[in-house]
């Protein structure tokens, strides 16, 4: 079973005479453990691709299966419920909660997931450990670089153990040694896990790291 599969979805922006295509009958399917790099100018449609893969936008034509599920189709509490389990998301900015602890963090996405508080507690500490970032368990986001931020932006996106993963320009804003790390660091954990990964940059840096490229124009992507 394929984690993320996308069959010929659409997707426009606006209404009636004013709607604009973003994507045109993008199919595209991301195996377990895979890292798929989606490479595109800006407004090619990158973001817009994530945020259907990841059940947050509905195409008006086309299908998405997530984990074996078809988005779209069940009452959206249900969608809502399957997508906190089945998705992490990691953004351009972490967007950590600046009173709440790195720890802390993490485990309000394990809660948010569902998960048992002592599973994702256990978890989050076997992440932190394994990226050598322990020590920042209790500090405050204020107390962070960009680059520490980011990081555990990817830990908080892989705690609840998802079965796809997107990020969207997770290197960005960060310098190239900041963004290496932060490439790295979600390769391994992704990887380690089985995850599906579709990573949205323009980023060619971090190229090296990925499975497979695709690349998106106009809405349309080539493999």
């Amino acid at each position: 079973m394929m984690p993320l599969v996308l069959e010929r979805v659409s997707k426009a922006r606006g209404r009636g005479s004013r709607a604009a295509r973003v994507l045109h009958e993008v199919s595209l399917s991301v195996a377990a453990g895979e890292i798929v790099l989606v490479e595109g100018p800006s407004g090619a449609g990158k973001t817009t691709l994530l945020a259907v893969a990841g059940g947050l936008l509905t195409p008006e034509e086309g299908r998405v299966f997530l984990g074996g599920r078809e988005l779209h189709v069940e009452a959206r509490a249900l969608d809502r419920r399957h997508r906190a389990r089945a998705v992490g998301f990691v953004f351009q900015r972490a967007n950590l909660l600046p009173r709440l602890t790195v720890r802390e963090n993490i485990l309000l996405m394990g809660a948010i997931a569902g998960l048992r508080s002592e599973d994702v507690a256990r978890e989050a500490d076997d992440l932190l450990a394994g990226l050598g970032l322990t020590a920042l368990r209790d500090r405050h986001p204020h107390e962070l670089s960009a680059g520490e931020e980011q990081r555990v932006a990817v830990v908080r996106a892989m705690v609840h153990r998802p079965s796809v993963v997107l990020a969207d320009e997770p290197t960005g804003s960060l310098d190239r040694a900041a963004g290496q790390r932060v490439a790295e660091s979600l390769a391994e954990l992704a990887r380690s896990r089985d995850s599906a990964v579709i990573v949205a940059t323009h980023d060619v840096r971090i190229a090296s790291l990925a499975s497979r490229l695709v690349q998106i124009e106009d809405g349309r992507i080539s493999q």
